[in-house]
């Protein structure tokens, strides 16, 4: 599908969150707990259940839950994530839950007559080989890059289901892809932490240790493109309130960075002087990723406001401050 004409962005309503019911499911994670803290500054009534509260992989709990609370709006940000390690060890789980989550979501925000739902893509759903920038209309040109297929695949199913459901019952829905994310309160456990924390844990704890080297998957010639946590929740905040269509929107930076560049950046920043060791025997990923924003831009009036540079020293000091937080294991 295409984006079709672009209007000039509409603009948001003081006062609109005030007094409004919101439920953000995923609200306790990384960027739910920044889209939460936005919202409720806003003068919204949030609701944000844990899974031992409400399983949203469990027939008719969402559907139960959403009857009970009667919110306008359903922010779901919800998933069962990791970086590649995770991807490969466990493609099933993150292939089922995540599927199952966000039909369970969508059909229970339809059931029960909510205003408006927010689904969160994955730049993970893109094309193995995507022309770069990643325009929306290059979602269905390909199968995603293997590792990260299963995740990226059940998140491309809510977009389709969201589509006819809009087509046949009029549900109204926004659909935003974000590119990588990062910033405080981020995961550092080795299990789930993506590319950012990962490296700047092992970055800090060789600095510590006195280590002379540092090894670091892959070749580093893969490009990454990184979206600070802050602005993504701003993104999807106002998607909420003003979005009107049924085409998936991107959200990225427009910077595109090697790993190579990113892993000697936060060294930099961090204060590791030693050695990089690159372990070609282990994947690169997806060979190049940057988005096209300018959909977005559009059609949302919106645009990152954070450089990459200053993101990634507000990343550092949150995780030399939080330490036990930020590397706790999220099974526990």
């Amino acid at each position: 599908m295409s984006n079709g004409g672009v209007s000039a962005p509409i603009q948001t309503a003081p006062g609109f969150w005030k007094a409004r019911k919101v439920i953000v499911t995923g609200g306790a994670g990384f960027l739910g707990r920044v889209v939460v803290e936005k919202l409720t500054a806003e003068g919204a009534i949030v609701h944000s259940p844990r899974s031992a509260e409400v399983d949203l992989t469990k027939v008719g709990s969402a559907e139960k839950y959403f009857a009970q609370i009667k919110p306008s709006h359903v922010i779901h940000l919800a998933a069962r994530v990791g970086g590649i390690g995770y991807n490969q060890v466990a493609p099933a789980p993150l292939y089922l839950d995540n599927l199952l989550m966000g039909t369970y979501v969508i059909e229970a925000a339809r059931a029960t007559g909510v205003e408006k739902t927010v689904l969160l893509g994955t730049v993970c759903s893109y094309p193995k080989f995507t022309p770069v920038p990643f325009n929306e209309k290059s979602l269905w040109d390909g199968y995603p890059e293997e590792t990260n297929a299963p995740y990226g695949i059940a998140k491309k199913a809510h977009l389709i289901h969201a589509q006819v459901n809009a087509q046949q019952y009029g549900q109204r829905f926004a659909y935003l892809i974000p590119t990588n994310l990062y910033g405080p309160g981020d995961k550092f456990h080795p299990s789930v932490s993506h590319v950012i924390p990962a490296l700047i844990k092992k970055c800090v704890e060789a600095k510590e240790s006195g280590a002379r080297t540092i090894d670091v998957w892959g070749t580093g010639s893969a490009s990454r493109e990184y979206l600070y946590v802050h602005d993504a929740a701003d993104a999807i905040v106002r998607a909420a309130e003003i979005h009107e269509g049924h085409e998936p929107i991107n959200l990225g930076n427009d910077h595109e960075i090697t790993i190579k560049e990113t892993v000697e950046t936060v060294a930099r920043l961090v204060g590791f002087t030693g050695d990089l060791v690159w372990d070609s025997t282990k994947p690169d990923g997806q060979p190049r990723r940057r988005v096209d924003a300018s959909f977005a831009a559009s059609t949302l009036g919106w645009k990152a406001k954070m450089s990459f540079e200053e993101g990634l020293r507000n990343t550092i000091e949150w995780y030399l401050a939080n330490r036990e937080e930020a590397e706790r294991d999220p099974g526990k």
